[in-house]
């Protein structure tokens, strides 16, 4: 990946105008999903078309197999924690979205995923620390300081 592409992007992220806040986080959701190249965003797809009809047993095949074969690619990990959430696996999502994080530290959507989870289990704590962290990489994402202030609700 090129760094310097990325950190402008980061920096992108924490600039008032909307749009090219917007443009910063398509960039770095194209970069992620690309990390492996054709190979690996084609198996992304499959499993993305697989959850819109509803196989998710074989949405989670296909990720699980991905990670099998690619275990340093975060976008597969992060897209099987979204998977686990969606069906309600808050558990297992959660250890996905560590691992996403682990290998991407500033995978915002992980770590927002990381809250939600959080959010999900009863850990506000754990997940306003989480959805805080997301927001020192992109300031202005509303949802996140939103989810902040309803899990703080939730802990008075």
């Amino acid at each position: 990946m090129d760094d310097m592409l990325i950190d402008r992007l980061l920096e992108d992220l924490k600039q008032p105008d909307e749009e090219v806040r917007e443009r910063a986080t398509t960039e770095l959701w194209q970069i992620w999903f690309k990390q492996k190249g054709d190979y690996g965003l084609e198996i992304l797809k499959q499993s993305q078309e697989c959850l819109e009809n509803g196989e998710f047993v074989k949405a989670e095949e296909v990720l699980t197999d991905l990670i099998g074969d690619q275990p340093d690619f975060a976008e597969a990990w992060n897209r099987r924690a979204v998977l686990r959430y969606l069906i309600g696996d808050y558990e297992k999502s959660l250890a996905d979205c560590q691992q996403a994080i682990e290998l991407n530290p500033l995978h915002f959507g992980a770590l927002h995923g990381m809250g939600l989870c959080q959010a999900a289990l009863g850990n506000y704590l754990e997940a306003i620390q989480a959805f805080r962290r997301a927001l020192e990489i992109q300031p202005h994402a509303i949802l996140n300081q939103r989810l902040i202030l309803e899990c703080t609700a939730r802990l008075s």
